[in-house]
């Protein structure tokens, strides 16, 4: 499972023009559901996610997580970070999850992130259209199970 992560100062999701999901600062996450991922790598990675220390401190250093400062949260689904794009110029999907796998562990890992944030959520197998702020910029790639860099 791997979560794209940005934080930002607002970002929000339609689909053909219809809102589906806005949040003012907090954490912009697209997630990518992998075909060998599991309930547990879901709940292990949403707590990671919610406790990173992204947010600056008084003094001015990513020391705080996005519980400490009341940040929000927007999940999109987003198979396309499981590319594989080792060979030739098409990506193969092949390592992403089925799509009833893959929304079930992207409702889970929504909801156990919801236990800590305000989730805001896209729309699941959808073309959405998706507008952010990105405030750093930061940007980072988290996943559970690790993989090698």
């Amino acid at each position: 499972m791997k979560a794209l992560i940005q934080r930002v100062t607002r970002a929000r999701v339609t689909e053909g023009g219809e809102p589906l999901g806005a949040i003012a600062k907090g954490l912009l996450v697209f997630l990518g559901v992998a075909a060998a991922d599991t309930e547990a790598n879901a709940a292990k990675l949403a707590a990671k996610v919610v406790g990173l220390r992204l947010f600056d401190d008084k003094d001015g250093f990513m020391n705080l997580s996005a519980a400490d400062v009341g940040a929000e949260m927007l999940v999109v689904s987003q198979f396309t970070l499981l590319a594989d794009t080792r060979r030739g110029r098409r990506p193969s999907w092949s390592a992403a999850a089925p799509p009833e796998k893959a929304e079930a562990l992207y409702e889970l890992f929504a909801s156990e992130c919801a236990r800590t944030l305000h989730v805001e959520k896209g729309r699941f197998r959808a073309m959405m259209e998706v507008e952010l702020v990105n405030d750093g910029p930061v940007t980072l790639m988290v996943e559970d199970p690790p993989r090698e860099p």
